[in-house]
């Protein structure tokens, strides 16, 4: 397959990788204060280099450090950010047996301040381990707030929210900022709750709590603009829509055409990563309201199972999307991470290979 230049790539991964069993293990012995600093970093190191050859090897050209640094997609930030703690979510993951798993998210009881560069160091540890693209990854500012809405905030430390966003939005330029200057060219920003605002269920809900999903998405795609307009000159921005991954689990479902003609059209980012690996997803159609100059990475490859998905169902499942956006505006990848924190999905690091090379393998028996 020709290799090409400039992202996003026609074979994509979202991002984090699962954990081997040494470095699971080191995570529990770091926090129990088992291992030190430098015995923990020397393993993380040691697992990224491991993960990084994975993903030459198969044929991928964008890169990431599977997240091995991090315990959880999101905990990177929360951890380099002055005033974040973290408490309960609103919201539940489910399954489909039925059954919930509660978490923890974003929790403002201080001033917001970046007090470190926050994937910094991460871009800096894969720049030079790999002559490839290096992509890195970051929450959307919306996930700050949603997860817990208004109560996310301390008012006593934000009497006015405008004053939180606009902390907020400053620490994003920052760390965008220090990126580009060492040479950073491809961020990924995964958006959870513009995601779960396709969900009519939750929707119905919001508003039954006098909350307008309309008035959510508006406020959330000022917020990610205020980011992404200020990205420096030559610097790639996706967007990663995800209904929630934890364990295999998912927060929300439904289609994309709620969302579709004001996220698609009014957010200055480059391309959307777009779950499809399930009916939750809905269908293709809302793809139509793309506008043309802009990418569209389809998530078709499950990472939550490991059945590996058939090459033929893959292409026949692009060629369906490309109804309604041009065959090339389209790229392929998982649907979502397969580790959203340290116990990752319920499948093999065996499988997680098997289903990125066959990414690779549909990009090339589809482009070339």
């Amino acid at each position: 397959m020709p290799v090409q230049r400039t992202p996003p790539f026609r074979a994509e991964h979202v991002g984090s990788l699962l954990r081997p069993r040494e470095l699971k293990d080191a995570f529990r012995d770091f926090h129990e204060k088992r291992i030190d600093d430098a015995t923990f970093r020397d393993i993380q190191d040691r697992c990224i280099r491991e993960a990084v050859a994975m993903q030459e090897d198969v044929g991928l050209q964008s890169i990431t450090d599977g997240e091995f640094r991090r315990g959880s997609w999101f905990a990177g930030f929360v951890d380099a950010v002055d005033g974040l703690t973290t408490r309960a979510a609103a919201f539940d993951f489910r399954d489909n047996a039925g059954g919930t798993a509660k978490f923890e998210t974003a929790y403002v009881d201080g001033k917001l301040r970046r007090r470190r560069g926050i994937t910094t160091e991460e871009f800096l540890f894969v720049q030079s381990i790999t002559g490839r693209t290096p992509k890195i990854t970051l929450p959307t500012p919306s996930l700050v707030h949603f997860l817990r809405g208004d109560q996310t905030v301390n008012r006593a430390v934000y009497p006015d929210l405008d004053a939180f966003w606009a902390d907020l939005i400053a620490i994003y330029r920052e760390e965008l900022r220090d990126l580009a200057a060492l040479g950073c060219r491809y961020v990924q920003l995964d958006e959870v709750p513009c995601a779960m605002l396709c969900d009519p269920a939750l929707r119905t809900s919001l508003q039954e709590r006098g909350i307008d999903p309309g008035a959510l998405l508006e406020k959330y795609i000022w917020a990610a603009n205020q980011v992404t307009e200020s990205r420096p000159a030559g610097m790639t921005i996706g967007m990663h829509l995800c209904r929630g991954n934890y364990k295999g689990r998912w927060m929300a479902e439904g289609g994309y055409e709620p969302v579709a003609e004001k996220l698609f059209n009014d957010v200055t980012v480059d391309a959307f990563f777009l779950e499809y690996d399930t009916e939750r997803a809905g269908g293709f159609e809302p793809l139509r309201l793309m506008p043309k100059n802009k990418t569209v990475v389809l998530g078709l490859v499950s990472s939550k199972t490991p059945a590996l998905e058939p090459l033929d169902v893959l292409k026949r499942r692009v060629e369906e999307a490309s109804r309604y956006v041009a065959l090339d505006m389209l790229c392929i990848s998982p649907q979502c991470g397969f580790a959203s924190s340290v116990g990752g999905n319920p499948l093999t690091i065996e499988d997680e290979r098997a289903k990125l090379r066959r990414v690779v393998e549909t990009a090339a028996a589809i482009w070339g």
